[in-house]
Formats: C-alpha cells, sequence, structure tokens
C-alpha cells in the first residue's frame, strides 16, 4: 500500500485523508507489472474512456450513484435534483448545483471543487514540482507556453466533487479553445505518484482570457474516464462564476496561470502550498484578490 494522501480541508482547517474511489483498480493499473503492461490499451487511447462513458451513460448505471453519493465529500443534497431522479450515473456525474449552494466570493474565484496546489514565479521552463515529480510549464502548453513569470495553481478535482468548472473572473475570451490531444491517465494521487507526467501527457484543452489584472489561462486536463471534456460556455464576455464546462466521469483538473504578481492569493493556500499540501476549495470561493493590470 502507498502512502497515504492528507489536504487541508479550508473550512475546517484540519488535515484529511483523502477517500480514493476504485483504490483497488488503481493500484493494479499502476502498482502491478502486469497493470504497467496494459497502459497503452488502458491510457494508449480513449477507447477505453470511451466504453467506461457510454456505461456510465447507460440507465442502468443509476444503481452506481448510491457508492458515490456516500463518499465522503460528494454532498449529495447540494444537488439542483434529489439523487432519484437523476437517470444515470453520468446524469448525477455532471449535475448543477442548487441556486445558492456555491455563493460567488468577492476577488478572483476558484474556477471548480478541488484540491488547490500554489506553484508561485514561475517561468515556462522551471521545473515545478506535481507530486513528487517535476513539470514545465512548457509541456504543459504543448511547447506553446507564453513568455516571462507565471503563478500557477492546480485544482485537482476528485470524482466526488462537484464537476462543472467557471469562470475565476469578469473576463473576455480570446479566440477559441486549443485542444491538445493526449493519453487517459488517471489524475488520482495514486496515478500522480506512479505517473508523474499526467498533467503534459493527458489531453488538454487551453483557453487564453482577457481580464482586468491582464491575460490568463485556464487549462481542462482530461483524464482516465474523461473522455470527453465538454466546453459549454458562449460568447466572449464571460461574467465571474459563468460556467465555462463540464467533465465526465473520471477525475480530472483545472489549471488557472496569471502573470506573477497579478493575483495575491489568500494567505492560507499560499501557506498550505509552500508547506507541500493541497487546499480543499469550493467552486466560485474566493482564493485571492486581483491586481489591476
Amino acid at each position: 500500500m502507498g502512502a497515504k494522501v492528507e489536504f487541508v480541508d479550508r473550512h475546517s482547517g484540519e488535515r484529511v485523508q483523502e477517500s480514493v474511489m476504485g483504490e483497488g483498480a488503481l493500484r493494479f493499473a499502476y502498482e502491478t507489472l502486469l497493470g504497467r503492461t496494459l497502459w497503452p490499451v488502458l491510457f494508449g487511447s480513449g477507447i477505453v474512456s470511451a466504453v467506461l462513458g457510454r456505461r456510465y451513460d447507460s440507465p442502468r448505471s443509476k444503481r452506481d450513484i448510491a457508492s458515490l453519493a456516500s463518499i465522503p465529500g460528494c454532498r449529495p443534497d447540494e444537488a439542483e435534483k434529489p439523487v432519484s431522479e437523476y437517470s444515470s450515473f453520468n446524469d448525477f456525474f455532471t449535475r448543477r448545483l442548487r441556486p445558492g449552494a456555491r455563493p460567488l466570493g468577492e476577488g478572483v474565484v476558484s474556477p471548480a471543487d478541488g484540491r488547490l496546489m500554489l506553484y508561485l514565479n514561475a517561468d515556462a521552463d522551471c521545473a515545478f514540482p506535481l507530486k513528487g515529480a517535476v513539470r514545465k510549464l512548457r509541456d504543459v502548453f504543448d511547447g506553446d507556453a507564453p513568455p516571462g513569470k507565471y503563478d500557477i495553481a492546480v485544482l485537482r478535482l476528485a470524482p466526488v466533487d462537484y464537476h462543472r468548472f467557471h469562470f475565476p473572473c469578469d473576463c473576455e475570451s480570446c479566440g477559441s479553445v486549443r485542444v491538445v490531444p493526449g493519453k487517459y491517465h488517471s489524475v488520482n494521487p495514486i496515478a500522480l505518484l506512479r505517473h508523474p507526467d499526467v498533467y503534459a501527457d493527458n489531453e488538454r484543452q487551453i483557453l487564453r482570457c482577457r481580464s482586468q489584472f491582464g491575460d490568463f489561462w485556464l487549462v481542462d486536463v482530461g483524464a482516465f474516464g474523461v473522455g470527453t471534456i465538454v466546453q459549454t460556455y458562449e460568447g466572449v464576455r464571460h461574467a465571474k462564476g459563468d460556467e465555462k464546462g463540464y467533465f465526465k466521469f473520471g477525475g480530472s483538473t483545472v489549471i488557472f496561470i496569471a502573470a506573477a504578481g497579478a493575483v495575491e492569493f489568500d494567505a492560507d493556500i499560499v501557506r498550505n502550498s509552500a508547506a507541500g499540501l493541497e487546499t480543499r476549495v469550493l467552486c466560485c470561493e474566493r482564493i485571492g484578490l486581483a491586481k489591476r493590470h
């Protein structure tokens, strides 16, 4: 068994051990020789993710909702409908929330529910740690990274989380989403420890936006079981908290990238990140204050 994965729950201030859905299967895939030999089949294409997607879109998958809803942190009471009214597992997984479940905070807000880690003052070739490994912003952008120094906020979603993502501030999108094809590894902590190149190997969808504090980027990272990243936003102008899109079943990640110092991130998130700990945040709650460009 690997080391326990802990994060800081922002609202209680306590360290929490992460609940891992499908832990046995993940450990087989990433921690056994046979599992690793199957990587080209499991993660090298979207086939397995597509099959899982069809399964979880099926009405038969409705019986699996209870297992997910019972995991600590899922918060089914925040869904816009009672659990019994969802037609399939994916219908519940991609659920919207009831009005008021995510009050809009001041400043720059979290684009999604998840576990947040900051990497500050990094340039395109500065190696920053991601769960025991190092990646470069240039890798994440597939070689087309912006020059300069940047603050990087990696927001890792778990299956229990609300899986729609939103705009973190008032902004305008610059052009359309750029899709970087990739693999479909899990972003679960077990996978990140055994295959640390996930954030540069998995499919990414990148959108550049313009705001009062300058340009920023939102990078949506696909994962095992997430054969589909759905962008739902329309037009060019977006209000803070507007829905941008959603992930279908699986763990997944949103990366928020802004010029270094453009956002003054909240002290608790900075402190936890400096200690190597993710902070559990909720969508649309404040994570920092913007500085005018």
